[in-house]
């Protein structure tokens, strides 16, 4: 409205100073344009404010759902670009009165100010690794997922120390944990609720934030993650080999608590005897099957009359998988 005013009085000076005889009766051409201008801007700018405010808060949802690093980076391309625009738009007052020229001015900054914050958000990757040396994704947020919350393992990790940041849970994933303790199957309804409990439990080593992302249009859990993941440029907290395996293929960086547990098992190689329980038979015929204190599967030959036993074992071979040891043994 003031910006309308200040055009109709403009407007309106001119008129009467290049028409002087020109006569509205008691009202003055440039009273005259100073409401029409007014109620003119009156009018448009209600349209305009409602526009800029919708706008203000889509941004702010946007923002609540970036990385600390990717909003520093764009505030900080967002005030140097404002600064820029400042001294280039600065003649716009030598072309015209300041009234009329101050709106341009301000709507050239502001302009100025959005696609600075865009480059800056887009380039965080680069400037964080000019200023912090490379990504740290082993210290900065993690996306945990379902399988993760359900082992559990990941409280005794975070109590030791190994792992730092913060552990972003999305909705899918406590959607998914909600479906499975409210299931009609006693073992999934376990899982769900031995899920959310662990989650709970995480809170006290760690900082948890429950994040509301869920891409639209992707429907598998594991989809959405990797999506999370990306837009979010994130690690991935995983049990889940299949999940790991298309993360990395997407560039997602994978954390595979799994793959840590067999780099943490005590080296075991053929030649070597142990002492294992022989708790169950096997599927071939002759078989026993025992487990090490890590939980590494032991089949042993010819055993099926020792099973419930305690005993010592030869060690034949070794076969490392993608889900871990397996270790074949014969009696001693």
């Amino acid at each position: 409205m003031v910006f309308g005013a200040a055009v109709g009085f403009e407007l309106g000076s001119r008129i009467e100073a290049s028409n002087p005889d020109v006569s509205l009766g008691f009202l003055s051409i440039t009273v005259v344009c100073v409401v029409i201008g007014a109620g003119f801007g009156y009018s448009v700018g209600g349209v305009i404010a409602r526009v800029i405010i919708r706008g203000i808060t889509a941004q702010e949802q946007r923002l609540r759902g970036l990385p600390p690093d990717q909003v520093v980076a764009g505030f900080s391309g967002s005030v140097i670009a404002m600064l820029a625009a400042s001294l280039v738009a600065w003649p716009l007052f030598l072309l015209g009165p300041a009234a009329v020229m101050a709106p341009l001015f301000v709507f050239a900054v502001v302009v100025a100010g959005i696609a600075g914050f865009r480059i800056g958000r887009t380039r965080a990757a680069s400037i964080g690794g000019v200023v912090g040396g490379g990504p740290r994704h082993g210290w900065g947020p993690k996306v945990l997922d379902t399988s993760v919350a359900i082992d559990g393992r990941i409280v005794h990790v975070a109590r030791s120390g190994f792992l730092t940041g913060t552990v972003l849970v999305p909705q899918p994933v406590i959607d998914e944990l909600q479906g499975l303790a409210d299931a009609a199957d006693e073992g999934r309804r376990a899982r769900g609720r031995r899920g959310l409990d662990v989650l709970g439990t995480l809170r006290d080593a760690l900082p948890v934030e429950v994040i509301a992302d869920d891409p639209v249009g992707v429907d598998d859990v594991d989809a959405k993650l990797v999506q999370i993941c990306l837009r979010r440029k994130v690690a991935l907290l995983t049990l889940d080999q299949h999940l790991a395996d298309a993360a990395a293929l997407s560039g997602v960086t994978v954390l595979n608590l799994h793959a840590l547990a067999v780099a943490m098992a005590a080296p075991v190689t053929s030649g070597d005897t142990v002492e294992v329980h022989l708790a169950r038979a096997g599927k071939e015929a002759g078989q026993a099957v025992g487990h090490l204190p890590d939980g590494t599967m032991v089949i042993v030959q010819r055993a099926d009359h020792r099973i419930g036993d305690t005993v010592q074992v030869h060690l034949t071979s070794v076969t490392t998988t993608s889900h871990g040891r397996l270790v074949f043994a014969r009696l001693v």
